[in-house]
């Protein structure tokens, strides 16, 4: 994997997932606010990334984190983003999902344009809508933290990415150490 650019710079991690049939709120609000069930757990990485603070300096920051949903009505929206609650019935889960929605909103588009600029990129998406990553290559080289399935091994480490073998709904308790010792190790 690549170091930073900017060594002296906050490192500059972002965090991708999608929607969940779960929403947490009837009004508009943030993306952050709105999706439960399966997101609940990428949440939680994300949580615990905002927080940390550096081993050597208590009182900084480990990294500056962002997170990214690929939403089934919206497209690819940064969590701060507000958006409103939809059917159920919308949230993508098939292959012909995952590209009818990129075919409208092109998300594949909008992460290509966003990542651009951070030391990690964390991605825990469905199977399909990987390989659509991966085919349309929107993502750096060595900068990638794939947690996905062992299908995807291979294409992983030829990139550079570091690859974790999707555990739990989204990410697992064991990936997430490693994620953790990996921001650490280029922010440290």
């Amino acid at each position: 994997m690549m170091a930073k650019a900017y060594p002296a710079a906050p490192t500059l991690v972002l965090v991708i997932t999608n929607d969940s049939t779960v929403f947490l709120k009837d009004g508009v609000c943030s993306a952050f606010e709105m999706f439960g069930g399966r997101c609940q757990e990428v949440k939680k990485l994300v949580a615990k990334l905002d927080t940390a603070c550096k081993t050597n300096e208590p009182d900084k920051k480990l990294c500056q984190v962002s997170f990214g949903i690929i939403s089934s009505r919206y497209g690819y929206v940064p969590a701060d983003y507000t958006v409103k609650p939809y059917p159920a019935e919308e949230v993508m889960d098939s292959p012909e999902d995952y590209e009818a929605v990129q075919e409208r909103k092109n998300y594949l588009g909008m992460i290509d344009y966003t990542c651009k600029l951070f030391d990690r990129i964390v991605v825990c998406v469905p199977k399909h809508m990987m390989r659509m990553i991966l085919d349309a290559n929107v993502l750096p080289n060595g900068r990638v933290i794939a947690v996905t399935s062992p299908d995807f091994r291979e294409e992983c480490e030829k990139r550079d990415w570091l690859f974790l073998e999707r555990r739990g709904a989204r990410v697992g308790d064991e990936n997430v150490k490693t994620i953790f010792e990996e921001v650490r190790k280029i922010s440290e």
